[in-house]
């Protein structure tokens, strides 16, 4: 039986214009991708370089499944590690200047994994826009939680003052924010934290691949990142699925043993590892890609911003247009959707009270005629919808 409250529920979403639903897409990932039938140019996917229906990709996941088989057997610590963990691992870990490095099944994973694995006490200094797997995380470890001001430094070394005595102490903050396309300023953030004794664990998942010449937030400030903990994905810029670790070498020790999403989970498949070591090749080896995202950005951020949307000038694809209240972003998303351009409507609790969005993104695989067909649109909409209704 259906207890009364589960319709109660839904009902008041749909109140609230705050019900989430789900497209299917028939086809590979892409700029353009097929939706009931007809293609719409995407601007909402995280496949930022493109890689995500790239034909190495594909080889690549072959590849492993015609050696490896299609599974891995088992968690990590009973018989699931196989030598494609861990040369992904050291590659993974030179690619981003750590030490070492550990896979995990997702960056929601990671995240948490970290948090709980590594602060059973002490206290998190957590930015107040942190992913919600870092608030998740937060809230598993048994750790004292104080949150900062975001991106706001000076608040952030008042709370290591008044916690100078804690026993351990880690900062905690996004590298790029997933909603609203800014950076952390980490090269403060890590002078702070060396001044004050704490850990600085970075979630580097719309930084890889994206700045920094794609090695994320540390390598963008020039910062040393071997004392880091950098947490970065495999299924955002590099087309592939899963996230890591990167860290010194005893960090990792302990997550092996401590880290509960690790641990109590099978471990990434073939198909995956092939897939995840091909799309690390091509960052590699074409740097190309990264200047095209960076070309696409800054078109798509010189074109809203001529057209009068208060635009920041961060160097990321992420784009976020705010509307205010939810009846509108959804309306402004419907009416794109309309003329085949699919820009996805964030509300809360993804994002603060009164800043529903669409939330634009960009791709290196977008075309110029993509993005000023976006723009085009978007100027459209604000002309004939200019307020809150």
């Amino acid at each position: 039986m259906i207890p009364p409250w589960v319709q109660q529920d839904l009902d008041s979403l749909d109140a609230a214009k705050a019900r989430r639903e789900l497209r299917l897409i028939d086809g590979p990932v892409g700029p353009v991708v097929r939706v009931d039938g007809r293609d719409v140019i995407c601007f909402s996917s995280n496949d930022y370089l493109g890689l995500a229906a790239h034909p190495q990709l594909a080889q690549g996941a072959r590849d492993a499944v015609a050696h490896w088989g299609s599974g891995s057997g088992a968690s990590r610590l009973i018989t699931g590690t196989l030598a494609l963990h861990e040369r992904l691992e050291a590659k993974l870990a030179t690619f981003k200047g750590a030490e070492t490095a550990l896979l995990f099944g997702t960056g929601y994973q990671a995240n948490v994994g970290v948090l709980q694995g590594l602060m059973s006490e002490g206290v998190i200094f957590s930015d107040a826009l942190n992913h919600a797997s870092i608030v998740d995380g937060c809230r598993l470890a048994r750790a004292t939680v104080r949150v900062y001001a975001h991106g706001d430094v000076e608040a952030l070394v008042r709370l290591l003052r008044d916690h100078h005595a804690a026993p351990r102490k880690m900062i905690v903050t996004d590298g790029v924010f997933s909603m609203d396309g800014d950076i952390a300023p980490l090269d403060r953030i890590v002078t702070a934290a060396e001044e004050h004794g704490a850990m600085v664990f970075v979630d580097d998942a719309h930084a890889t691949g994206v700045i920094g010449e794609g090695r994320g937030t540390a390598h963008h400030f020039g910062l040393d990142p071997s004392a880091l903990i950098q947490m970065g994905t495999l299924g955002k810029a590099l087309g592939s699925f899963g996230a890591f670790v990167a860290c010194p070498s005893p960090v990792r020790d302990l997550l092996v043993t401590r880290a509960r999403s690790f641990v109590y989970t099978t471990s990434p498949p073939p198909a995956v590892l092939g897939a995840s070591a091909a799309a690390l090749r091509l960052v590699v080896s074409e740097p190309g890609r990264i200047a095209l995202l960076a070309s696409n950005t800054a078109r798509l951020r010189a074109g809203l911003k001529a057209l009068g949307f208060p635009v920041h000038q961060h160097p990321t694809p992420i784009v976020p247009v705010v509307l205010g209240g939810n009846a509108r972003a959804l309306r402004w998303s419907e009416r794109l959707w309309e003329q085949g351009l699919w820009v996805q409507a964030i509300r809360p609790p993804t994002v603060p009270e009164g800043t529903a969005r669409l939330r634009v993104t960009v791709s290196a695989a977008h075309h110029v005629q993509h993005i000023d067909q976006l723009c085009a649109a978007l100027a459209e909409l604000a002309a004939s919808d200019p307020e809150e209704a």
